[in-house]
């Protein structure tokens, strides 16, 4: 899986905030191997920390964003997001097979 990190309004993304989101980010990895690349957009607006996520699979995209006033725990809740919004793409395909 290929993570593509960006920070957006002069956001500099440690290596921290790397290491910390492709920890989690192996969750998904685990349950879903079909995920072949993620775009991750963090950015703060005012106090509001936001982190967004564009997961790419077998010719789909899925977007999850979250807001919190802490950067970790809006990557913990997209993490969430993501997994759920995966795993109802991956159901609905195979009800339709």
């Amino acid at each position: 899986m290929q993570l593509n990190f960006t920070g957006r309004n002069n956001l500099i993304v440690t290596p921290a905030l790397k290491t910390y989101t492709q920890e989690k980010l192996q969750r998904l990895e685990r349950r879903h191997t079909q995920v072949q690349k993620i775009n991750i957009v963090f950015h703060v607006e005012n106090v509001t920390h936001i982190a967004e996520a564009t997961a790419h699979i077998d010719g789909a995209e899925i977007h999850a964003a979250a807001k919190a006033t802490d950067m970790y725990v809006a990557i913990d809740e997209l993490v969430d997001k993501l997994i759920g919004q995966v795993t109802k793409y991956k159901e609905k395909l195979s009800a339709h097979r």
